[in-house]
């Protein structure tokens, strides 16, 4: 008898081997029309298989439907090769290479004699739809490699065959066979692709082969699938509502930074883009103050020898950047951490210091690859809100504690109150003993159930000298964005000889907190922008509120009424424009209303004969007229509020 083990722990008896599909059939016709794949063995040990698996001896088995993170992989990587299996059917001469599973969908490379066009993708999608409405059977067989690569030289797939060929001979490979198109896959895969329904082509992008540039350029089709309909149309809508938000497009429409061939991967501010800059760093700086961290200043350059201690220089020299003076090498740092221990080092520190907080805005560089750029997101300067806490074990979780419920409200303020949490536990290759990594990941769990949160466990993410959380905020349309994180470091303190003198007299090692709040301030700034379509809230906005002219004879009342907005905030000022352009006011309110200013004010010979503004509010908000005073209390309580 073969005993299958459920996920609700009952156990169902079959008299020989038997099918995921056989099981799932006889737990009920509705499972059975839904099933997409399964899912054996626990833990470490589980692994997804097709339905067709025959199951021989007595183990736990799950049925994957759609609504699994488990179908959904299957169905995405099945309508890869429904792609592949489409674009063979139209262009037989195509030869196809490689499809995986990414995020939100998947892609696959062809080699074919001229571009795919935009039309071509129509027909492909379409083609794909009526092979999946065959609903035609996916079916699996095993060859011995070195007939796989003799089958597939033999139909014209030389770039499968090449594949194939760099598998060890003593291996079998899996193919499998949708009508008349067959694909080498490891799988598994949906029963028929008649449970391929809701997909769509995105474009098409080159790719060499291999992924290197000295290959042919491929083409690589992008594609997205999902379980329901549903599904596929929101994520659809939030591509249009991403590009709308697109950082760099809002940039440019904004004016507030440009990227520069002349400097790749670094950024020009402009006014207003800096503006903007200066009030998040401005607003950081306070919550460093107001939360027990002294700012400090480290260079920019450090000498490779210090590299090479911390081990950045074996691990990290790629992504460094390098000089040289009179025969010495330097790095410009990529990180804050080892310029922080070397100021903790000057002087004796006291167990009575501790915990003690170091925080910089550090500007670091990282020589990220070309490919990899994207606007302000991902750049090779940028500066952090970097900072340290130098603590004994025992002081871990109260500092992590306050840590998350001062992240919370720094991101309340920015606007994102939806912050999913994440502990990475130990990894297989770490240091430090195991009860350091018990107290340190017990110490970052308690302080997050102390704070209330839910939060996922991430098994093995830790680096390998120590647990770390990850908090990632979601933005208005539901993407996501790892920016904060606090990592526990038994080791740098250890290899730059970082000490503080105990209540017991003896030297001792502090632990080491690296944490962040927003991160890059460059890629947060970019997040920020998408986040409110470039409509920041008042406290945020590069400019706070413009002063309009009706005719010239208001003009030196304009100037009145901005003079007196600028005074009435002394210790910032309130961020104001004044146009007094020979044009009419319709065409210069639509004009800053472009802008997304918050506030747009009007004066004409009413307004100043009543020392008044007419105001209007961010979407074409009528707000009346009312007196300057006025304005002033209402635009003083938007800013308060960081609404």
């Amino acid at each position: 008898m073969i005993h299958i083990t459920l996920p609700d722990g009952s156990q169902r008896e079959y008299p020989g081997p038997v099918t995921v599909a056989e099981v799932a059939a006889s737990i009920g016709t509705g499972l059975a029309k839904a099933a997409l794949a399964g899912k054996v063995g626990t833990g470490d040990d589980a692994k997804v298989v097709d339905t067709s698996f025959v199951i021989d001896k007595d183990m736990p088995l799950s049925i994957v439907t759609a609504k699994d993170a488990d179908g959904l992989d299957v169905i995405r990587h099945s309508t890869a090769h429904l792609l592949a299996y489409a674009v063979k059917d139209l262009f037989p001469d195509a030869q196809v290479t490689i499809g995986p599973v990414i995020e939100n969908g998947f892609y696959y490379d062809f080699s074919y004699k001229r571009p795919f066009t935009p039309e071509d993708l129509v027909a492909i999608e379409k083609r794909m739809a009526e092979l999946a409405a065959k609903d035609e059977p996916v079916v699996r067989r095993v060859l011995p490699r070195d007939e796989a690569v003799a089958y597939f030289k033999g139909i014209g797939e030389n770039y499968k065959a090449e594949i194939i060929a760099s598998i060890p001979s003593n291996e079998d490979v899996s193919l499998y066979r949708e009508g008349g198109f067959e694909d080498l896959c490891r799988g598994p895969h949906v029963p028929s692709t008649g449970k391929l329904k809701f997909f769509k082509l995105m474009k098409v992008a080159g790719a060499y082969w291999r992924g290197d540039h000295r290959n042919e350029m491929l083409q690589r089709v992008y594609g997205t699938a999902w379980a329901t309909k549903d599904d596929l149309q929101q994520y659809l809508h939030m591509l249009e509502e991403a590009e709308k938000r697109d950082h760099r497009k809002l940039g440019r429409e904004l004016d507030l930074f440009h990227i520069d061939e002349h400097s790749p991967g670094t950024v020009f501010w402009h006014p207003k883009g800096w503006a903007l800059w200066q009030e998040v760093e401005q607003y950081m700086r306070r919550v460093y103050r107001d939360n027990g961290y002294q700012e400090v200043k480290g260079p920019q350059i450090l000498d490779k020898t210090l590299w090479e201690k911390t081990g950045h220089w074996d691990k990290y020299r790629e992504n460094m950047f390098t000089t040289e003076s009179e025969k010495r090498d330097y790095a410009l740092k990529p990180m804050n951490c080892p310029g922080h221990i070397l100021i903790f080092k000057q002087g004796i520190k006291s167990y009575r210091d501790l915990p003690l907080r170091y925080g910089e805005f550090g500007q670091c560089h990282r020589n990220e690859p070309t490919g990899g750029l994207h606007g302000i997101m991902r750049v090779r300067g940028f500066t952090q809100d970097d900072g340290h806490v130098f603590c004994t074990e025992d002081q871990i979780q109260p500092e992590v504690l306050a840590f998350t419920t001062l992240l919370q409200k720094v991101y309340a303020d920015f606007g994102f109150s939806d912050i999913i949490y994440k502990v990475a536990t130990r990894p297989e290759a770490r240091i430090g003993s195991d009860e350091s990594w018990d107290k340190a990941e017990a110490a970052l769990i308690n302080s997050l159930e102390a704070s209330g949160c839910e939060y996922v466990i991430s098994p093995g993410d830790g680096a390998f000298y120590g647990p770390k959380i990850e908090y990632t905020l979601k933005d208005a349309i539901g993407r996501q964005w790892q920016c904060g994180t606090i990592q526990v470091d038994f080791s740098m303190p250890e290899r730059l000889d970082a000490e503080y003198v105990g209540e017991d007299g003896d030297r001792h090692r502090p632990v080491m907190l690296h944490r962040a709040i927003v991160g890059s301030l460059e890629r947060f700034i970019g997040i920020l922008i998408e986040q409110h379509a470039g409509a920041m809230p008042t406290w945020l906005a590069p400019v706070q509120a413009a002063v309009l002219n009706i005719t010239d004879a208001q003009a030196d009342y304009v100037r009145e009424v901005a003079q007196k907005l600028q005074k009435a905030f002394p210790n910032q000022g309130l961020r104001v424009a004044t146009d007094l352009r020979n044009e009419k006011i319709t065409y210069k309110i639509r004009e800053h209303s472009l802008q997304k200013l918050p506030y747009i004010l009007v004066a004409g010979d009413k307004e100043k004969a009543a020392g008044a503004v007419a105001v209007r509010a961010r979407g074409n908000k009528d707000l009346g007229v009312m007196s300057v005073d006025a304005f002033i209390e209402l635009v003083a309580k938007d800013i308060a509020a960081k609404a």
